[in-house]
């Protein structure tokens, strides 16, 4: 048995298939409590990370991606520690990342990332991925199972992103095959944090080859237009900066989508009443996958350091302080959410959780994402009756057993085998 009080959340595998009771040992010390190692504070308490996430000048987004893994690249001193930060910031890990930006910087960025969020662009990708679910579906729905991640959910959310990037129907394909699962490098399995490696890298190449033809030789297309973007100011950013944008919206798009979709597919199995409410009326899809994000999200966990020793929750956090802030906790808390381990379709509050974040880093991607589960449900009830979990593969009721990635930032379901009746 675990022993909760001395196990490393960032390393211990224990943790990953279910880590709610370790969650819920953590909110018994205070909705802040301090992990034995890594000089990190964990929140647990719903109203202490959202007033940390709408601190950004006390609280940075410099590690959000990583975390305290790797140690910070220099000593914290004092009770304000900007200065040092802005001198190492170079330094950290996936410090390119708009979600690990600060301030203008952030904002600058940010106003790239949202001209592909433009309602036209928005309006015809939702047209495209309702077909797409259809072609998709075509493949598996007349069989009687599946596997929904390797078959649908991961093949899906990487064509939608590809094509609100405008990415060349020629390439899709490429893009299916090099991000999508199962991993594997000549035939040996490869680590999450691996695969994302090569996932970057090949994004890296690909973007950095598309924008740049296009800043010199525009082609009228979505990547032409992004590439020809300015910041707020009227300046030109450089396509190292572009580069970073659209392989991170890709990476985010593609993988926490399918992941969501598979969080709902699995409340769908263990409630089958639930499943056939849902069935008979479409129009509880919306407040049903805010309470999934809420009760299941695939945000497990994000990051702030702390810039300025502050107090929050009663709770002294010094300067250099890595903050956890548990997502998958925070929308649990029983002070917030009554009944927060059950599944409750309409809830109040529903959409006060925290799965899309918070705050000037809110995901931007969100609308994206339940546009794109919303297309996805409808279409695969409308094709499938009486969805179960494979006994062959989960085990049967009672003793359940599911295969997440090994990571402690995702919710990350690697497989999801169903069986289903199938609907002509």
């Amino acid at each position: 048995m675990t022993d909760f009080a001395t196990v490393d959340f960032y390393t211990d595998s224990s943790l990953i298939e279910n880590p709610f009771p370790y969650f819920e040992y953590l909110r018994s010390q205070g909705p802040i409590a301090r992990l034995p190692h890594r000089n990190v504070l964990a929140v647990t308490g719903y109203a202490e990370a959202i007033e940390i996430l709408n601190d950004p000048k006390a609280f940075s987004s410099a590690n959000a991606a990583t975390g305290p893994l790797p140690d910070l690249p220099w000593e914290p001193e004092g009770d304000d520690i900007g200065e040092q930060l802005d001198e190492h910031r170079d330094e950290l890990i996936a410090t390119g990342l708009v979600v690990c930006k600060d301030g203008k910087e952030h904002a600058n960025h940010r106003s790239l990332m949202m001209n592909l969020f433009t309602p036209s662009r928005l309006k015809a990708n939702e047209e495209y991925m309702w077909s797409l679910a259809d072609t998709l579906l075509d493949d598996s729905a007349d069989k009687g199972h599946c596997d929904l991640i390797a078959s649908y959910a991961t093949p899906f959310a990487t064509l939608v992103i590809a094509d609100l990037l405008g990415i060349p129907e020629d390439d899709r394909i490429t893009f299916c095959e090099k991000l999508g699962p199962p991993p594997g490098v000549v035939g040996e399995e490869v680590s999450y944090e691996d695969s994302q490696v090569l996932g970057m890298s090949f994004l890296f190449e690909y973007f950095g080859q598309y924008l740049a033809e296009r800043r010199e030789s525009p082609k009228g297309d979505i990547l032409s237009q992004f590439a020809q973007a300015k910041f707020p100011d009227g300046s030109t950013p450089e396509v190292y900066d572009l580069v970073w944008i659209a392989a991170f919206l890709f990476g985010a798009g593609q993988d926490t989508t399918a992941r969501l979709l598979g969080a709902c597919l699995r409340v769908f199995c263990e409630n089958p009443e639930l499943q056939e409410q849902v069935r008979n009326d479409r129009s509880l899809i919306p407040a049903f996958i805010e309470e999934v994000v809420r009760y299941e999200g695939p945000v497990k966990c994000a990051h702030r350091l702390a810039v300025k020793t502050t107090t929050v929750g009663g709770v002294e956090i010094k300067a250099g302080t890595h903050v956890a802030l548990l997502y998958g906790a925070c929308n649990r808390d029983p002070r917030e959410f009554e009944a927060p381990t059950e599944v409750i379709l309409n809830r109040p509050n529903a959409r006060k959780h925290l799965g899309f974040g918070r705050g000037a880093h809110t995901c931007a991607g969100a609308p994206l994402a339940k546009a794109e589960v919303t297309a996805s449900l409808n279409r695969i009830l409308d094709r499938m009756q009486d969805i179960r979990f494979s006994e062959a593969h989960h085990g049967p009721a009672g003793e359940r057993r599911f295969n997440y990635e090994g990571i402690y930032t995702l919710r990350a379901l690697k497989d999801l085998y169903i069986d289903f009746t199938p609907v002509s």
